[in-house]
């Protein structure tokens, strides 16, 4: 049973229940720790304070490899998902993944609810002001009531509230969202301490009155007719289609008010207020229009907040632009004429940690057992924020433990390319994760995270014996087929040739094995079942062997270099090298180790403007300590 002494002192404390909060607190609760969340305000627990939707080209992964990991994203998107789709299906699988639309509060109060009922965990309001440390480590963290709570560890996540400041044209005030309190003096807090903060900006568009839009006018994009599930916990199935989204467009009619009230843009204005950077990937539509001035128009993907609100998202809308404009911009979009603005678009400039100042496992350089996670490391996104979460989550308990930390290689998931991305070469803009990031990706797919990250989730107490065992099973099946395959021989006749043919493959004048036929790009497992005596009937089986099959050649291929690259990941560098001993270090490359301190020398080589003669100077240097050791 939980105690119901209301005391002062904790395992652990996350600040910030957002995304990257919630699979934190959660990690570190379900791992055995005394855990406090503080979030500023109770009613916004998991809130999707931008589009509301889960998922997408890399995201969708990130969910799934959460999931795996033992986290709780994909479980509450699949309880509040209204239309789910799987994108890029006529593509190759490395660049698949589901997206859902959530039902925006429905969500909350399910992130809420689960944060409510898990045992080692307490939710509390507050605004964390000040983090202790003493003899250099974590001890405790105000808050503006005056409560110290002390504590071991803490998990900082607190999203774009740090010094949060919203825009509105040329009106500015200071709030993490709209309509909640900032973050100020954990900022000034943290820069106290040593930390190097710098400034980023993102926004979001306006929210509008749904029987105020003419859908007449619009392309309907309906829910899947396939049964689908973020969750390897969730049972797939069909959405009801009440709840399609809409697509329509902008127009030079469009454009021209934009480029008319330019000048009222906190972004462009004469006088300019906003000097921060913004998502290459997520531009406003200020910026799509001055970027891009030959395009006639750009996509507006019109978007259901939820099942029990009339309100709507303008997904590829975002703004700063004045109120006035605002409404004029969109009366101009077709469908739009009579639109009812609920809530106006905004920007938001916030602090972020430099996250160069972070370790792998997201534990900072200079306060031990004081983690980040989530966008005060200058990502964007909820799946980003949540992958970050569960991994900070778990490596903050596991130090207090003494166990090993959880550091994810970059051919293990998404989320380790991004972690490695940003501790590793920085951040000069918001980062979003994309398919393009992972050199990796046709490993790192969406139906394989189970198989991937499983055994993580189940080492650090995240997964449940049951679901190991299962995991466990269907890799075990996956070879059994694939020997299967390869087992079985198909001697050449008119019956199979004129099936191969129908299929629109070549004949076969040759005995030849199931699996060379499946290697072949017009051959689906399915299509085996003709020449197969014992085909399996399980559709998400079946999907994994026809992957393994057909890309085994490349993924092969990857292996090879996988192995190679982990030589350098496991040569590992002393945490307290002096790099003016390296004999031939340039300076440049002296200087660059000196302030990030890799942990290996192939997070060294990752490190942008480092030389492969320094390299080779510095594993040279570490093979002649390790000699010195042993004798």
């Amino acid at each position: 049973m939980r105690s119901t002494i209301d005391d002062y002192s904790f395992d652990i404390v996350v600040i910030g229940a957002g995304h990257a909060g919630i699979e934190a607190g959660l990690a570190s609760a379900k791992a055995g720790m005394k855990t406090l969340v503080l979030a500023i305000n109770l009613d916004t627990v998991g809130w999707a304070p931008c589009n509301p939707a889960v998922g997408g080209p890399a995201k969708g992964v990130v969910a799934r490899e959460v999931d795996a990991l033992g986290g709780q994203i994909a479980k509450t998107t699949d309880k509040t998902a209204i239309n789910i789709r799987m994108l890029n299906t006529s593509k190759g699988p490395a660049v698949r993944a589901l997206r859902a639309q959530i039902d925006k509060k429905e969500y909350s109060i399910e992130m809420k609810r689960a944060l409510e009922n898990q045992e080692n965990l307490y939710l509390r309001s507050a605004i964390a002001t000040e983090i202790l440390v003493e003899n250099g480590k974590v001890a405790g963290v105000v808050t503006h009531f005056g409560q110290v709570y002390r504590c071991k560890a803490a998990i900082i996540t607190t999203g774009t509230f740090l010094g949060g400041k919203i825009f509105i044209g040329p009106k500015a005030f200071e709030a993490g969202r709209l309509g909640e309190f900032p973050s100020k003096m954990l900022s000034e807090s943290l820069k106290k301490l040593g930390f190097k903060l710098a400034r980023f900006k993102t926004g979001t568009p306006a929210r509008i009155l749904g029987s105020s839009i003419d859908f007449s006018k619009m392309e309907r994009q309906d829910t899947s007719d396939t049964p689908l599930a973020f969750s390897y916990f969730s049972e797939p199935r069909v959405l009801p289609k009440d709840s399609p989204c809409w697509l329509t467009k902008t127009n030079p009619r469009t454009h021209s008010i934009i480029r008319r009230d330019i000048q009222f843009s906190p972004l462009y204005g004469d006088v300019k207020l906003i000097h921060s950077i913004g998502p290459r990937y997520c531009p406003s539509i200020e910026d799509k229009v001055l970027k891009f001035s030959s395009k006639d128009s750009h996509q507006i993907f019109v978007e259901p907040e939820g099942r029990n609100t009339g309100e709507y998202y303008l997904n590829g809308l975002s703004t700063s632009l004045p109120f006035k404009t605002q409404v004029e911009m969109v009366h101009s979009v077709e469908g739009l004429e009579k639109a009812v603005i609920m809530r106006p678009a905004y920007a938001v400039e916030y602090d972020f940690v430099i996250p160069e100042q972070l370790h792998p496992t997201l534990e900072s350089k200079l306060v031990e057992n004081l983690y980040f996670a989530g966008q005060v490391n200058g990502t964007s996104g909820y799946e980003e924020a949540a992958g970050q979460g569960i991994v900070a989550g778990i490596n903050a308990s596991a130090k207090l433990k003494g166990a090993e930390p959880l550091v994810l290689k970059r051919s293990e998931a998404y989320i380790g390319v991004m972690i490695d991305d940003l501790v590793t070469r920085g951040v000069d803009e918001p980062y979003r994760l994309l398919t393009s990031r992972a050199e990796y990706r046709l490993m790192l797919r969406h139906d394989n995270a189970h198989l991937r990250l499983t055994e993580y989730g189940y080492r650090y107490g995240l997964i449940p014996r049951w679901f190991y065992d299962k995991v466990v099973i269907i890799r075990e099946a996956i070879n059994r087929e694939v020997s299967r395959l390869n087992d079985i021989v198909l001697k050449p006749s008119n019956s199979v040739n004129n099936k191969l043919l129908s299929a629109g493959t070549t004949a076969i004048y040759q005995p030849t094995r199931l699996a060379q036929l499946l290697k072949r790009p017009e051959i689906t497992y399915s299509l085996l079942k003709d020449f197969d005596p014992q085909p399996i009937s399980d559709s998400s089986l079946a999907e994994q062997v026809e992957t393994t099959m057909k890309y085994e050649g490349y993924i092969n291929r990857l292996r090879q270099e996988i192995n190679r690259f982990e030589k350098l990941e496991n040569e590992l560098i002393p945490g307290d090298i002096d790099y003016d001993k390296v004999p031939n270090l340039s300076t440049e490359s002296k200087e660059k180790l000196k302030k990030l301190r890799p942990m290996s020398v192939g997070q060294a080589m990752r490190i942008p403007g480092i030389k492969p003669a320094d390299i080779l100077n510095l594993s040279t240097y570490l093979t002649s300590l390790k000699r010195r050791h042993n004798h």
